[in-house]
């Protein structure tokens, strides 16, 4: 534990729905809704607006569209998203070189290492200049916990939403925690709540109370005694400035259980391709292939293959993939699908097998568009290819009209509002969705984007003295089905 509290820890406030309402002036102060819009998707976050009816990250979209359906859901665009992450990130690194990234809106900062003098007053006043400068680089907030532990840290940025900061001073550790739930302390999950639960343990306090050797006889040895050093406020956990990751992954949950074979196949394809995506994005290989499969019943399968070496080859991965599913009974319906690749490397060891397979498919499929009657027969240039559908929230370009963004979409019709960052609310119209003016856009920039260079000051997050049950949203709930993608985020 440290003497004083130079461990600072970002939390973000409603990240992506905040991102949105920043980029949508029609949505600020309104109820926002980020995540899977159909009928099995999951929120990712909630505007504050929204969180005051009930809706919470995890929860099935369904159950938020009835508690709020007066809010706007959108699809998330984790393009925006990673772009302000990385303002912010840079931002952090100016403070220190010990900054760990826990997610894109969320990180530990050790103060010391940056040569922040060990005062109160001075870590206090990084922390007051960083949510400026977030602020003024994002146009967004987030809180700020400061303590001598990363724990303490991360209790105190949770005290301080939205937009605020909390400093812990050590000492004040056992004071602070012991009314608090049990569930406040990092590892205990429901299952361990209610272990304790039933020994009459509530509290941090009570943890504490009931001793070492009990929480080892109630949880093992390991957990039990983490947990009370935990609970007496002791956490001596770094800072770690590189977190590997273990393993990177893909997967997706359909409105709609899928029961043809040919379909269950082709889908694993394009999840395996997109996995391969995220891996070199990353600049990583793997070396285990590993599927996921969720039936009718929700009874979840994993199956997996080790190569004889760590690939990027989206053919390898796409072969592993495929015959890992052919081991797996798909006739009863298959909810969600799932690819992953684990045992990361940075380097590859090529299967010329498999390149050679996929050199031999993409050759294939080349002169099968050159055969007449393939597509594009007979010349002339392939249309830009268009989405199946237009998600609400997905950026938008009209040749008349400018940049704006999809409100809903149906029965072949698209509505969009027409807006930016840094404009006024904007006016809405409908096209065809397939309008030949009308084409997906790129996010534009939060801040410094309009005319005079920036946008209203205002965050688009409000602090908790000034929200309260907003009105409802003037915006109509999505007309159409969503991507069905399963989002668990903060």
């Amino acid at each position: 534990m440290r003497p004083a509290p130079t461990i600072l820890h970002l939390d973000m406030d409603a990240f992506y729905a905040a991102a949105e309402q920043a980029a949508k002036p029609s949505l600020r102060g309104k109820p926002v809704v980020v995540g899977g819009i159909g009928p099995r998707g999951v929120v990712a976050t909630a505007s504050y607006e929204a969180r005051v009816f009930g809706v919470r990250s995890a929860m099935p979209t369904a159950q938020a569209r009835r508690l709020c359906p007066n809010a706007a859901y959108l699809s998330p665009r984790f393009g925006l998203y990673r772009q302000v992450s990385d303002t912010v990130m840079e931002l952090l690194h100016e403070l220190s070189p010990l900054v760990e990234p826990l997610s894109l809106d969320e990180a530990f900062v050790d103060l010391e290492a940056g040569g922040v003098p060990a005062e109160t007053a001075a870590v206090r006043a990084v922390g007051e200049r960083l949510r400026r400068d977030i602020r003024s680089a994002t146009g967004l907030t987030g809180s700020v916990g400061l303590a001598g532990a990363k724990m303490l840290a991360k209790i105190a940025s949770e005290a301080a939403k939205p937009d605020g900061l909390v400093v812990i001073e050590p000492g004040t550790e056992r004071e602070l925690l012991g009314p608090m739930t049990v569930r406040t302390l990092p590892g205990v999950g429901p299952a361990t709540a209610e272990t304790l639960r039933r020994a009459g343990i509530h509290t941090v306090a009570e943890t504490a109370e009931a001793g070492e050797a009990e929480l080892v006889r109630l949880l093992g040895r390991a957990h039990g005694a983490g947990l009370y050093a935990m609970a007496l406020g002791q956490d001596d956990r770094p800072v770690v400035a590189e977190r590997d990751a273990k393993s990177i992954s893909v997967e997706d949950t359909f409105e709609v259980d899928l029961t043809d074979r040919t379909r269950v196949r082709n889908e694993m394809l394009r999840l395996a391709d997109r996995c391969v995506q995220r891996l070199r994005a990353a600049g990583r290989s793997g070396r285990t292939v590993v599927i996921k499969v969720r039936n009718y019943d929700f009874s979840t399968l994993t199956r997996s293959e080790t190569l004889r070496g760590p690939t990027d080859d989206p053919g390898v991965v796409r072969e592993a993939a495929v015959r890992l599913l052919e081991t797996v009974d798909t006739t009863g319906g298959v909810r969600l699908l799932g690819v992953g690749v684990s045992g990361l490397a940075d380097f590859t060891q090529e299967d010329l097998f498999a390149q050679l397979a996929t050199e031999r498919e993409a050759g294939e499929l080349a002169r099968a568009a050159a055969e007449p009657g393939g597509e594009e027969a007979g010349g002339g240039e392939p249309e830009e290819e268009r989405p199946r559908r237009w998600h609400p929230g997905l950026d938008v370009v009209h040749e008349e009209f400018g940049a704006g963004w999809v409100q809903g979409s149906g029965v072949g019709r698209v509505t969009v509002r027409f807006e930016t960052p840094w404009s006024a609310p904007g006016r809405v119209r409908t096209f065809a969705v397939e309008d030949p003016a009308l084409r997906p856009g790129e996010p534009l920039p939060l801040v410094g984007g309009g005319p005079e260079g920036g946008q209203s000051s205002e965050p688009a997050i409000l602090p908790k003295s000034l929200s309260g049950p907003s009105e409802p949203s003037s915006l109509p709930g999505d007309a159409g089905p969503g991507s069905g993608e399963e989002i668990s985020s903060r």
